[in-house]
């Protein structure tokens, strides 16, 4: 196991620049500032970013040295939903600001037995799956759904969850 030096940014993957190695996150793991963490070699990486950040997956950590390390995300416990009103399960999903994927033809969750059986009762089919999770980023820029405050943006928060 060796160190392979610390990250201070990150980059779009670039597919003329070959990457040093990967680390395998979930989700919630790709939202970091300070951290060490073990790429898919056995290797130790720090990662030091001037501010927490939403890391995409397919990006990379740039080194000092310039050469990169890859994100990609990892398999994660997932309810998968489908069902003959896509839009009106994603509003209800979006309403409870839990993160979501959107896809043509179904939605990704993180599992949560409320939100299975809110969804359940509005009629949506409900699986389990276990996949990479890349939900939809935030309206204000920051790349998640959560940890807003939106009364700093438009007044009080006054819809249902």
């Amino acid at each position: 196991m060796t160190e392979l030096g610390t990250a201070h940014t990150v980059a779009p993957s670039d597919p003329d620049v070959i990457a040093l190695d990967r680390v395998v996150l979930t989700y919630d793991a790709r939202f970091l500032r300070r951290k060490v963490l073990r790429t898919e070699t056995g290797d130790r990486l720090l990662v030091d970013l001037p501010q927490t950040t939403s890391v995409n997956a397919e990006s990379c950590f740039v080194l000092a040295d310039g050469s990169r390390v890859a994100v990609i995300a990892a398999s994660e416990p997932l309810l998968a939903i489908t069902g003959p009103d896509l839009v009106r399960l994603a509003w209800h999903i979006g309403n409870r600001h839990c993160p979501c994927q959107l896809e043509t033809q179904r939605l990704l969750i993180g599992r949560d037995h409320v939100m299975r059986k809110m969804l359940e009762q509005l009629g949506a089919v409900v699986a389990e799956v276990c996949e990479p999770f890349t939900p939809e980023g935030g309206a204000y820029g920051h790349g998640r759904t959560h940890g807003h405050d939106p009364s700093a943006m438009h007044g009080p928060h006054d819809h249902d969850h």
